[in-house]
C-alpha cells in the first residue's frame, strides 16, 4: 500500500494510442464514404473473431490495442453518410468531445458537491428546453432514453392523481386507464407492465389515414373506459410518430384531456420540432399545453446515444413525504434540533427517497441543487453536458439550420423517388420519414395479381440483406397495418450530401433489380 496499485504512466501512454486509434478508426472511418457502413460477419465466426473468452491473466497492450481497433472495424459506422437505419445517425465532433468528457469524468449528477458543473449545466439545458416548449417555469430530469422519459411520465401522472400510490401501491387504486394512438411508441406499453399498470388498461386510439390520432376516437375511447368502470388517468399524443413521423393534433387532444382532467404527456420523438428558428412545418403543434413532454436530442441533433430530456410543466410545491423525515429534518417551524423538511416540487415528491448518505439537510452549501432526488436512478450519467457543449459551438440558429438541411434532403429525395421507375411512395412525407416501396421489374404492371402485395413484401428484407452483406449502406423496413414491408428513409445526418442519397437510391434498384 505504499505505491499505487496502478502503473499511471503505462496507462496513459495506452490511452493516447486508444486514442489516436479512435481518431482514426472511429472517427475518420465512421465518417468516410468510401468506407463500408459494416463489415458484416455472421455470429459464430464473429465470435471467433474477437476471442470473447475472458480469462485469469491479462493481455499485453498490443494485444488489447488490438481487440479495440476489433471493435470498431466489426461494429457498424453509424456515423457513416449512408448510415440510414435508425433515427439517429451522424457524429458530431463537438457533442462527442462531450461524451469524452463525461466518460473521463466518471461521476453521477445527483448532488452538486460531486458534480457541481454537470448539475449547473442540466440545470441550463432544461431551463432552454422548456422555453422552447413554451413554458417559463416548470422541472425536469435527464433520462437513460425516451422510453423511460415517458415511464417517468406515467408514474408522475399517477403520483399527482393518487399520492398514496408510491407508498401504498395499486391494490387500492381504481382500474387505469392510459390512452396512445395506435402508432405511439411501444414504451407507452413497456410502462403499463413495468408501473403494475397492466397492458390490458392501456388503450390504443384510432389514427387517420396518415398515423395522426384522431380527437373524436380519444373522446369515444374515454367514454368507453368509463363506462366500464375505470378511471381515464393519462394521454400520450405523439409529434413525430417512429415509422410516419406522424404529428398528433395536439390542440383537439388538449382540449379532450382538460374536459376530462387527464394528464397530456406528448412524446416528440424527433425533439427538434421546437425550434422556433426552424421553417414552419417544424411549428405543427408546439406542445405548450402539455403536462409533460419527452424530446430526444440524440435524434435529429446527433448529440449522440443518449440524451433524452423529461420536462415537466408543474412548478408546484409540497410537503415532502414522510421519507425525509429519516433525515433528522422536521415539518414545520426549526424547534432545538434537526432542520425543517424543504418544500419539494411534483417531480421529487413522487420518487424522492431522501437517501441520509447522499441528501443530507446540513451540506454547506445550497441543496435544492442536489436534484438527483428526482429521478427514480442513483447513478446516472450527464446526458446534459455532450447537448450543452454542441449548443455552445453552433447556437440555436446552428442547431436550427441542421433540422432545415434533413428537410432539404428529405424535399430532394422526394423528388427523385417520384421520378425514379419502380419506385412508389407509401404516402406523402409530412415530416421527414420518407417511406416507400420498390418494385422489381418482375413485379411491375402485376399490381391486380393477388400474389403482388405478398411478393412485394418479401423484397425490402432481401434488398435489405444484400446491403448489409455488401457493407454499402443501411436502411429500416418494416411492415404497417395493412402495408406490406416498406422502406423508411430518414435523414439526420448533414454530412449526407445529393450524392449520398443517389447512391441510396441507385444501391436499392442495383440490389433489387432481379428479384
Amino acid at each position: 500500500l505504499d505505491h499505487p496499485g496502478l502503473d499511471i504512466a503505462a496507462g496513459e501512454e495506452f490511452l493516447q494510442e486508444v486514442f489516436q486509434i479512435l481518431l482514426e478508426e472511429g472517427v475518420q472511418k465512421s465518417t468516410d464514404v468510401t468506407q463500408k457502413v459494416c463489415d458484416w460477419k455472421e455470429p459464430q465466426e464473429l465470435r471467433e473473431l474477437l476471442d470473447l473468452e475472458l480469462r485469469s491473466h491479462g493481455e499485453g497492450r498490443e494485444r488489447l490495442l488490438q481487440r479495440c481497433r476489433d471493435v470498431l472495424r466489426f461494429s457498424v459506422r453509424t456515423g457513416h453518410p449512408r448510415f440510414f437505419n435508425q433515427l439517429f445517425s451522424g457524429l458530431d465532433h463537438h457533442a462527442l468531445a462531450g461524451r469524452f468528457l463525461t466518460e473521463t469524468l466518471n461521476t453521477s449528477p445527483y448532488t452538486y458537491e460531486v458534480a457541481p458543473v454537470l448539475l449547473l449545466m442540466e440545470e441550463q439545458v432544461l431551463a432552454k428546453l422548456r422555453e422552447l416548449v413554451g413554458w417559463s417555469s416548470g422541472d425536469g430530469i435527464f433520462a437513460p432514453g425516451g422510453s423511460i422519459s415517458n415511464m417517468l411520465a406515467m408514474n408522475v401522472a399517477r403520483f399527482q392523481r393518487f399520492p398514496e400510490s408510491r407508498r401504498r401501491g395499486n391494490w387500492d387504486l381504481p382500474r387505469l386507464g392510459l390512452f396512445a394512438s395506435q402508432e405511439s411508441h411501444y414504451s407507452i406499453l413497456k410502462g403499463a407492465a413495468l408501473l403494475g399498470i397492466g397492458t390490458d388498461n392501456v388503450h390504443l386510439v384510432r389514427t387517420d389515414k396518415r398515423g395522426k390520432m384522431i380527437p373524436e376516437e380519444l373522446e369515444k375511447e374515454i367514454q368507453r373506459v368509463k363506462a366500464e368502470g375505470s378511471e381515464p388517468l393519462f394521454v400520450c399524443a405523439t409529434s413525430g410518430t417512429t415509422v410516419l413521423g406522424a404529428f398528433d393534433p395536439l390542440d383537439a387532444i388538449a382540449d379532450v384531456c382538460a374536459r376530462h382532467g387527464l394528464w397530456l404527456h406528448v412524446d416528440v420523438i424527433f425533439g427538434d420540432t421546437l425550434y422556433p428558428t426552424g421553417p414552419p412545418q417544424t411549428l405543427l403543434f408546439p406542445p405548450t399545453r402539455a403536462d409533460s413532454v419527452t424530446w430526444n436530442p440524440h435524434k435529429l441533433l446527433m448529440v449522440g446515444l443518449q440524451c433524452s430530456a423529461f420536462l415537466l410543466r408543474d412548478s408546484s410545491v409540497g410537503a415532502p413525504h414522510p421519507e425525509s423525515l429519516s433525515l433528522g429534518c422536521i415539518l414545520g417551524p426549526l424547534v432545538n434540533f434537526g432542520a425543517p423538511c424543504p418544500s419539494q416540487g411534483l417531480l421529487q415528491r413522487c420518487h424522492g427517497v431522501g437517501a441520509s448518505y447522499l441528501f443530507q439537510r446540513d451540506k454547506f452549501y445550497d441543496v435544492s441543487l442536489d436534484t438527483g432526488d428526482k429521478s427514480p436512478q442513483c447513478g446516472r450519467r450527464a446526458d446534459g453536458l455532450k447537448l450543452w457543449i454542441l449548443w455552445k459551438a453552433v447556437g440555436t440558429q446552428g442547431l436550427a439550420r441542421r433540422v432545415e438541411r434533413a428537410f432539404s434532403a428529405t424535399r430532394y429525395l422526394l423528388e427523385q423517388v417520384k421520378r425514379r421507375e419502380g419506385f412508389q411512395l407509401v404516402m406523402e412525407p409530412e415530416f421527414i420519414n420518407l417511406c416507400f416501396w420498390f418494385i422489381p421489374p418482375s413485379l411491375r404492371g402485376q399490381e391486380s395479381s393477388p400474389e403482388f402485395w405478398d411478393k412485394l413484401g418479401k423484397v425490402a428484407p432481401a434488398i435489405k440483406e444484400k446491403m448489409i452483406r455488401r457493407g454499402s449502406m443501411m436502411v429500416g423496413y418494416q411492415p404497417l397495418g395493412s402495408h406490406v414491408n416498406f422502406f423508411r428513409q430518414i435523414i439526420t445526418n448533414p454530412a449526407v450530401t445529393r450524392q449520398d442519397l443517389d447512391f441510396f437510391l441507385d444501391e436499392i434498384q442495383e440490389l433489387g433489380w432481379d428479384l
